[in-house]
């Protein structure tokens, strides 16, 4: 597929890419000449693991108002992109051949991320609500050995684009608080939604437990920046993971940060900004549903997720693998499903991304799209 997305003329539904012509560059860089204007070598020295003390208090103050639960910014910890903080989580919790229970089918990245701690995976059933909280008991129940943390998105799952029912969110914290199972909460598209009620976030939810939340400025400002959080109330949890990141990296970079947060504490420039991206990828979505409807033959399903930036498509009785090889012949590729289930035992289903594509590429790669369908079933 890489090979192919390299061709000028292939249009690409599978990678998680944001939107490049909605980045805000004149104004980052307007920040940056801000910053050393302001801050100069301190910009470009050592920090502390946590991050800069500004970039951790708007954090702690966006998520107490987006998610209705005071934080601290002394909960906060700055890691070098989303994806290092799943690689933190899982070096301080996972010992080789440890069990991580996962939505069924879940994030890849995250995946990757625990299969480098040589972890196994036990699934808990899902449907277009979310994780079945009595899948995830029965799961609980018979899990030997033990789990050591569940990991879910919510929002806009990564790759289905499913979110979380509302009264399964309470089910599932009040599960893992009876069995004493950490949670780790991946947040990366709960800004983006295009449409329905906000929901509470499992970190909002007053629990015994322990719940990390995992949230990122990739997709409301730029994935180049490497700007990205962990809310991690558990004080011994949180102190492992900063031992962890020193070992790793020091510290995330001391001038992204403060170029971030510079430009995100600019607020109605911010907020405007991350409106244009809500507003641009629900267009694109409704563009991306009303082609699949006007274009697919029969025995092709296919979500409308409320936000983020995929959708889940299913063909009954084809290997999407197989179905790649023909696209990308037609010039289109998507990411096909098996690789976001643990035991690869999904083979019908794909990953649909967009947010990337303009609207008029989208229509014409949906196009081609069914057309390979329909070849393969003939």
């Amino acid at each position: 597929m890489l090979k192919v997305t390299q061709q000028p003329d292939v249009i690409s539904f599978g990678g998680g890419l944001p939107a490049p012509e909605l980045f805000p560059t004149r104004e980052i860089g307007q920040a940056s000449v801000e910053v050393m204007e302001e801050y100069g070598a301190a910009a470009l020295q050592y920090g502390v693991t946590e991050g800069i003390p500004e970039m951790r208090t708007w954090v702690a103050e966006r998520l107490s108002t987006r998610l209705h639960k005071l934080f601290d910014p002394a909960e906060i910890l700055i890691v070098n992109g989303s994806q290092q903080g799943l690689d933190l989580i899982g070096k301080i919790f996972l010992d080789p051949g440890d069990h991580v229970v996962l939505e069924n089918p879940s994030y890849l990245g995250a995946i990757q991320a625990f299969d480098a701690y040589q972890a196994r995976y036990l699934t808990v059933e899902t449907d277009e609500d979310g994780i079945v909280p009595a899948s995830l008991e029965r799961v609980l129940e018979h899990a030997d050995p033990f789990p050591k943390f569940l990991y879910s998105v919510p929002n806009f799952q990564n790759p289905t684009g499913r979110t979380l029912a509302a009264d399964r969110r309470e089910a599932i914290v009040r599960i893992c608080e009876r069995f004493e199972l950490p949670i780790v909460e991946d947040d990366p598209y709960g800004e983006l939604r295009f449409e329905g009620e906000e929901l509470p976030s499992l970190a909002s939810l007053a629990t015994s437990g322990c719940v990390i939340y995992s949230g990122t400025g990739s997709k409301i400002m730029a994935p180049g920046l490497r700007v990205a959080w962990l809310a991690i109330p558990d004080h011994e949890v949180r102190e492992k993971i900063a031992l962890a990141k020193q070992g790793t990296d020091l510290q995330t970079g001391s001038l992204a940060q403060y170029v971030f947060h510079r430009y995100a504490s600019k607020r109605d420039a911010f907020e405007a900004h991350v409106d244009r991206i809500i507003e641009t990828y629900a267009q694109r979505r409704d563009v991306m549903l009303q082609t699949l409807e006007a274009t697919m033959p029969a025995g092709v399903r296919w979500n409308r997720p409320q936000g983020g930036m995929f959708l889940w498509a299913s063909v009954d009785g084809v290997d999407t693998i197989e179905l790649l090889k023909l696209c990308a012949a037609q010039k289109v590729v998507f990411v096909p499903g098996v690789s976001f289930f643990p035991a690869r035992d999904v083979h019908d289903g794909m990953r649909l991304n967009f947010s990337n594509a303009s609207e008029e590429k989208i229509q014409e790669g949906i196009a081609r799209l069914a057309a390979a369908v329909r070849a393969s079933k003939n």
